[in-house]
């Protein structure tokens, strides 16, 4: 058998053969046209053109205080984006403000979905006393006011930075996902593939995490994609408060809390301004690209 008739029987084998999960997912979102142009044309590029930038400005000079330069507008003396009451650039805030923002919600999003995932597995996986005890916890910490509870921790912290408040946050955001795949893994444990792993006398750990969690990828990328929009909302809201980051830290909710001034929101649109309309294009992207994993998930469902 020459190459030729070994390519054509590989493709023969690769038609034949079923599609995976995540080629079906994969197939049914690439039919939604807007959904790429979100992910290549809005957040791809936003977050690369933001990563590169700050790898090229100063952060230091940044947010070094300049009085003289006070409310400069933009396009005088330099300042794409103006400079604030401070005299700090704007654009140069912006660019280390949405670094922070995202790195956070990264960080945020990977641990509580690490513990969350792992949870629901282990809780649907055995079920009985181990998921009724998980339950009840989780149960009573999802009726609680987590956003107020977040607010109390921070606010009785005496020092906090970057990494304690991504811990803080995790703490109470890993429940939603945990009970998610807890409901899925329920199902998929009483499957015909996993009883038969379990006569051959695979491990749980290896049946759980090798031959269960596969099947629940679909339903994983939407959950993760949809967290960190969520994620990102939550950080730019609590700097919004004033109990995220240090006021002394640029993120995108401090930035944006500028407009508590009434001079600013008024008259000093570009101090305010960018950091909203950065926020606002990112999350429309994240919800809608998440949004799209959902449709394309359902679909794979449907087609099973």
């Amino acid at each position: 058998m020459d190459n030729k008739d070994k390519q054509t029987v590989e493709k023969l084998e690769s038609q034949s053969s079923p599609p995976t999960g995540l080629q079906v997912v994969w197939r049914e979102f690439k039919k939604d046209k807007l959904a790429l142009f979100s992910v290549f044309g809005i957040v791809a590029l936003m977050l690369t053109v933001m990563i590169l930038a700050y790898f090229v400005i100063d952060e230091a000079e940044v947010v070094k205080i300049q009085l003289l330069e006070r409310f400069t507008e933009p396009g005088v003396r330099g300042y794409i984006l103006g400079a604030d009451e401070a005299g700090r650039d704007m654009l140069g805030q912006l660019i280390i403000g949405a670094k922070n923002s995202i790195l956070i919600a990264i960080a945020i999003t990977l641990i509580a979905n690490v513990v969350g995932i792992a949870l629901g597995i282990v809780m649907g996986y055995y079920g009985g006393f181990i998921d009724n005890f998980f339950m009840r916890i989780i149960d009573f910490f999802i009726t609680l006011p987590t956003l107020m509870i977040i607010i109390v921790v921070v606010t009785i912290v005496p020092k906090y930075g970057m990494t304690e408040l991504i811990l803080i946050i995790a703490a109470f955001q890993w429940m939603g996902t945990a009970r998610l795949v807890r409901s899925k893994a329920l199902s998929e444990a009483r499957r015909d593939y996993i009883s038969a792993s379990k006569t051959m006398g695979t491990s749980d750990f290896a049946i759980m995490f090798k031959g269960l969690l596969p099947n629940l990828s679909s339903l994983l990328i939407v959950e993760v994609t949809l967290s960190f929009a969520g994620n990102v909302g939550i950080e730019t809201g609590l700097s919004f408060l004033g109990f995220g980051l240090p006021p002394s830290t640029p993120s995108l909710g401090t930035l944006v809390s500028y407009a508590m001034n009434p001079i600013i929101l008024s008259s000093k649109w570009w101090v305010w301004l960018p950091a909203s309309l950065f926020i606002l294009i990112m999350m429309l992207g994240i919800n809608y690209v998440g949004q799209a994993l959902r449709r394309a998930a359902d679909a794979k469902q449907r087609l099973g």
